[in-house]
């Protein structure tokens, strides 16, 4: 396998891979927002929409020169709409506004959501429907894993503040996170399955060497640290909120957190380098 199928330099699918993991993870959040109940307080949603839009700003920083298209420049209007409104969302909340606060979230949501479709869109540009169906798949997927588990675990502190909050929501957001993996999973093994099975020779190397290859290493970190670790780790979280030990559960979160952060931008290296989305 070649490392670089688009022909970007190193230092190029370097910043794309940060381009796409941090824009990835910051749509995430702005998802996950809208499941979280109101009762978590302004702080807690001001401090994750501040966090979404910082990253989304830095993702903005890497984002390759030459990513040109259709495609592409619609991805990025529709993930600047996400970025301004989330902007606008932190800055008001609390503040002015706030019968409709429900609805600016949902802007952010839907032009995120927009911006990561069109993302798979264009680096599958010229495929056919499955193929650019999988992209989209692989792409969504790990927006709602990393979201999913970053605002679970900044949620997990929160009841040091509102000692108040019903246990329940952490409950609710863990099993929104174990979702969120079988969903990933799903994913990747579609993805494995297609790359294993429609190989032909005279394609160069197969995946089945690749995996089992020098290289296949960063295959398996991604299987071990970005799918079985959060996999357990989410079952724990839940069990642990069950019992209503939300100190527990928080340290479980953030070690669940960077579980998958390794797993997702293993994911985005594998899909540059193998072009397989993982």
């Amino acid at each position: 396998m070649e490392r670089d199928q688009l022909g970007r330099g190193e230092q190029e699918v370097e910043g794309l891979i940060l381009f796409l993991f941090l824009s990835s993870l910051g749509v995430g959040i702005i998802l996950s927002l809208a499941i979280v109940s109101q009762e978590a307080g302004i702080k807690f949603f001001r401090f994750n929409a501040s966090l979404a839009a910082i990253l989304i700003a830095i993702g903005f920083a890497f984002r390759p020169s030459d990513d040109a298209g259709p495609y592409a420049h619609a991805a990025f209007v529709a993930l600047a709409i996400s970025e301004g409104v989330i902007v606008f969302y932190w800055a008001t909340i609390g503040r002015v506004l706030t019968k409709i606060r429900p609805l600016i979230l949902a802007t952010s949501c839907v032009a995120g959501f927009a911006a990561l479709v069109l993302q798979a869109l264009a680096a599958s540009a010229g495929k056919g429907p499955g193929e650019q169906g999988m992209a989209v798949a692989s792409s969504l997927s790990p927006a709602a894993l990393l979201g999913g588990s970053c605002t679970a675990m900044t949620l997990g502190p929160w009841y040091l503040v509102i000692p108040s909050l019903e246990v329940s929501h952490l409950q609710s957001i863990a099993k929104v996170h174990i979702a969120s993996i079988v969903a990933r999973v799903a994913v990747v093994g579609a993805g494995v399955y297609v790359a294993l099975t429609t190989w032909k020779p005279g394609d160069g190397p197969s995946f089945h060497h690749y995996i089992f290859s020098v290289g296949g290493i960063f295959f398996w970190q991604r299987m071990a640290f970005g799918l079985f670790g959060p996999a357990v780790l989410s079952y724990l979280t839940l069990e642990t909120a069950k019992i209503r030990s939300t100190q527990s559960a928080t340290g479980i979160l953030y070690v669940d957190f960077f579980t998958v952060v390794v797993g997702e931008v293993l994911a985005k290296y594998l899909l540059l380098s193998a072009g397989v989305p993982l």
